[in-house]
């Protein structure tokens, strides 16, 4: 689906992106994460045909990118972080001049903006785009990249600077989209987004790419799962040996960074006359990662 190759983009003798590989599958989700400045913007651009990289090899349904970037826009939809959209016009309008530029006719541009406007849950009712809550112009600006109905989604932060529930409910709709085969890549500063939705998570510093994989395969190489033990006892002062401890609400509370030592801290707990409440297990994440790998 997505092919990269040794991608890399220099502005000024300083590379925003320094020999990035990789390759995604139809109907991946794929998270871009990384501190300001790590290159997320630049790959995405290039993902989209908008920047030509330096060097390297880009293909995408089997079109050369690098080669050819308008060959790849009848198939991708492309969001920037900002909703720039034409706010004169109605939404109505406005999907249909977009699906008239993807060279669609009246019957399937009514059909799928109606498709869309049902399932981003706007009603736009003739309002003109300017009038609406940045909310539903991000909507709006998602319902546009759909039009044409394209198979592989670049999408730059889609819910930055949204509400709660609005982004909760973007989140859902693109996490839905899976299950009609789109590959999207998405950039996002919200990290526990990442980790709800995406299949696999690429993790950039300084334009390098120091991490892909599944979550699971991820915390493989950030670190291994660590635990808490909650329990009570009489004497604290009887489980001398386990690490130091906290105190909430009546119960106490001991870390344990691997299994040997959670064995140890419950064998010493229970043989001191304590009681084991619950074991709470704990995976690096996406958010301590960043800062393992730092900026």
């Amino acid at each position: 689906m997505i092919v990269a190759r040794e991608l890399t983009k220099i502005y000024t003798n300083v590379p925003a992106l320094d020999h990035i590989s990789f390759d995604f599958k139809e109907g991946e989700i794929i998270g871009v994460i990384g501190h300001n400045g790590a290159g997320k913007t630049t790959l995405l651009k290039i993902l989209s045909g908008l920047i030509t990289p330096t060097s390297g090899e880009l293909t995408m349904n089997g079109i050369d990118v690098v080669q050819d970037p308008d060959g790849i826009k009848a198939t991708l939809g492309y969001l920037s972080e900002e909703s720039r959209l034409y706010e004169t016009m109605t939404v109505e309008d406005y999907l249909r001049f977009f699906g008239e530029i993807y060279g669609l006719d009246l019957e399937t541009i009514t059909s799928r903006r109606t498709q869309l406007l049902a399932a981003l849950s706007l009603e736009p009712n003739g309002k003109k785009i300017g009038e609406f809550s940045k909310g539903m112009k991000r909507k709006v600006a998602i319902a546009r990249s759909l039009m044409h109905n394209p198979s592989v989604l670049i999408y730059d932060e889609p819910t930055s600077g949204l509400d709660p529930m609005t982004s909760r409910y973007i989140i859902g709709f693109l996490r839905d989209l899976r299950y009609e085969k789109k590959t999207i890549v998405l950039s996002a500063h919200n990290l526990f987004q990442v980790e709800t939705i995406c299949d696999k998570v690429m993790i950039l510093r300084r334009g390098k790419m120091v991490a892909m994989g599944t979550m699971n395969e991820l915390r493989e190489m950030f670190g291994s799962i660590s635990y808490t033990i909650t329990f009570t006892i009489d004497d604290i002062n009887a489980i001398r040996g386990c690490r130091e401890y906290t105190f909430e609400g009546g119960l106490y509370k001991i870390p344990a960074d691997s299994i040997e030592e959670l064995n140890t801290c419950t064998g010493i707990i229970s043989s001191r006359g304590g009681r084991v409440e619950r074991i709470e297990s704990h995976y690096p994440s996406l958010e301590e990662m960043l800062v393992k790998v730092g900026k």
